[in-house]
C-alpha cells in the first residue's frame, strides 16, 4: 500500500524558553550511550570509508554554521545533548506532503520537503531567542519538490561512495537527511542549534535533519524503518530488536549492519543503515549506488545550497554554488589536479576526463567538457 501522508492543520507558538532536552528513553529500552558525554565528531572526515567518521565527497571546508560552541561542547571533546538549547517555537505546515510509491519495480519516493505532522522552530533565528547569541540562522524554510526513483533491492556497490553535502537520504515524515557534517566539516549536531524536532534550513531554505530526530515515526521503536537513503538501502531506528541503543561498534563503516528487519512488506535479513546518537548519526558513505538528489524549490527560490543535481554538463560552476555528482568527486579520490580519471554517468555511459579543481571540490571533468 502505498505511503501517503498529509498535514491537515497550522499552527504557529511561540514558547518563552528554550525547548528542552530529548528523552530518548522509552520503555523496554536499554541505553547503551551516556547522553550528558557523547563523542564529538569534529575531525572524523576520512578519505576513505572508515567506522565512525563520514567518508565525505568534499574535502575542503569553508566554514558556516554556528557562530560560537555552545556551552554544551566540553573540553574532553564530547558533548551533553542533555544541556543543548533548541531554536523556539511550534510551527506546522497544512501542505506538508510525502509519498513512497512502488511502480515500474522502482520505489519513486516524492515530497515537498516539509515535515508532516511535525513541527518546526521558528526561522529565521529571532534575535530574542536565547540560541541567536550561539547560532543566528538567517534562513526561512521554504518548500523543495523532489521525486526520487530508487531501487526496490538495493546492492552493494563495487566499493562504497563518498557522501555529498545536501540529501543523502529522506526521513518517513518528508525531510531530507543530510550527512553529518556542518560548513566548517565539524560535528553538525552537537555544533549548529536545531529546533526541537532536531532540524533546521540551510541557505535555500530546505530544511532538513543532520541525525536521529524525536519526530520521526517509530525512531524509538525497535528495528523499524524511519527512512530511505538514495542507495535505496533503508535506514532504521536507534535500537534492536530486543530495545538495546545500537552504537557504531555494532555497525560498520558504512554506519549499517545485516540483521532480520522488516522490509517491502516481509522480514528479511537484509543489509540496512541505522540512526544513532553517536557521530555520524545517520550514514559514513553509500554502500549501494545513490541516486542524485535534485529539487525544485517554490516561489523561484534557487536550489543552491545542499543539491547535488548538476547542470546538463554535470560540472560545476566555481562558485561553489553547486555540487559535482558524487561519482565525478569519487573518481579522484587520491589524485591530483590534471590527473586522468573516468566514472559511470547518469545513463550508465563510460565517461573519461582529467580531474579538475571545481570550487571545493576536485572532480572528474569528462573529455570536451566546456569550463565554466
Amino acid at each position: 500500500m502505498p505511503l501517503s501522508i498529509r498535514a491537515l492543520s497550522l499552527l504557529a507558538l511561540l514558547t518563552t524558553l528554550p525547548a528542552k532536552a530529548h528523552d530518548w528513553q522509552a520503555p523496554g529500552k536499554t541505553l547503551t550511550l551516556n547522553g550528558r558525554a557523547l563523542p564529538l565528531g569534529d575531525g572524523r572526515v576520512s578519505a576513505a570509508p572508515r567506522a565512525g567518521h563520514v567518508f565525505a565527497c568534499q574535502t575542503r571546508f569553508h566554514g558556516g554554521g554556528a557562530q560560537r560552541k555552545g556551552p554544551w561542547i566540553k573540553a574532553d571533546n564530547t558533548w551533553d545533548e542533555t544541556a543543548k538549547l533548541h531554536v523556539l517555537g511550534q510551527v506546522l505546515w497544512p501542505q506538508a506532503s510525502f509519498q513512497a510509491l512502488t511502480q515500474n519495480g522502482q520505489r519513486q519516493i516524492s515530497g515537498n520537503g516539509l515535515p508532516v505532522a511535525a513541527a518546526t522552530g521558528i526561522f529565521p533565528v529571532a534575535v530574542s531567542d536565547p540560541v541567536y547569541q550561539i547560532d543566528r540562522n538567517p534562513n526561512a524554510i521554504h518548500q523543495q519538490d523532489f521525486v526520487w526513483n530508487l531501487p526496490l533491492e538495493p546492492q552493494a556497490a563495487a566499493d562504497p561512495a563518498c557522501l555529498p553535502m545536501g540529501p543523502i537520504g529522506v526521513a518517513l515524515n518528508g525531510v531530507p537527511i543530510f550527512n553529518a557534517l556542518d560548513d566548517e566539516g565539524r560535528d553538525a549536531v552537537a555544533h549548529e542549534v536545531q529546533d526541537s524536532c532536531n532540524g533546521h534550513p540551510e541557505r535555500a531554505g530546505r530544511y532538513h535533519y543532520h541525525g536521529p530526530s524525536p519526530c520521526m515515526p517509530g525512531i524509538k521503536e525497535n528495528q523499524r524503518l524511519v527512512g530511505y537513503a538514495l542507495d535505496g538501502y533503508g535506514i532504521y531506528s536507534l535500537f534492536d530488536d530486543n530495545g538495546r541503543e545500537l552504537k557504531n561498534s555494532d555497525l560498520d563503516a558504512c554506519h549499517g549492519r545485516v540483521s532480520r528487519v522488516l522490509w517491502n512488506g516481509r522480514l528479511v535479513s537484509i543489509y540496512h543503515y541505522v540512526m544513532t546518537r553517536e557521530f555520524p548519526y545517520t550514514l559514513g558513505c553509500f554502500r549501494g549506488s545513490p541516486v542524485r538528489a535534485g529539487a525544485t524549490a517554490k516561489a523561484g527560490k534557487a536550489d543552491d545550497a545542499g543539491s547535488n543535481h548538476p547542470p546538463p554538463s554535470a560540472m560545476d560552476a566555481p562558485s561553489g554554488r553547486r555540487h559535482p555528482p558524487p561519482e565525478a568527486m569519487q573518481a579522484c579520490r587520491a589524485r591530483t589536479a590534471g590527473s586522468t580519471c573516468s566514472f559511470t554517468g547518469r545513463r550508465g555511459e563510460a565517461l573519461e576526463g582529467s580531474c579538475q579543481q571545481l570550487g571545493e571540490a576536485l572532480a572528474c571533468v569528462p573529455a570536451g567538457t566546456p569550463r565554466p
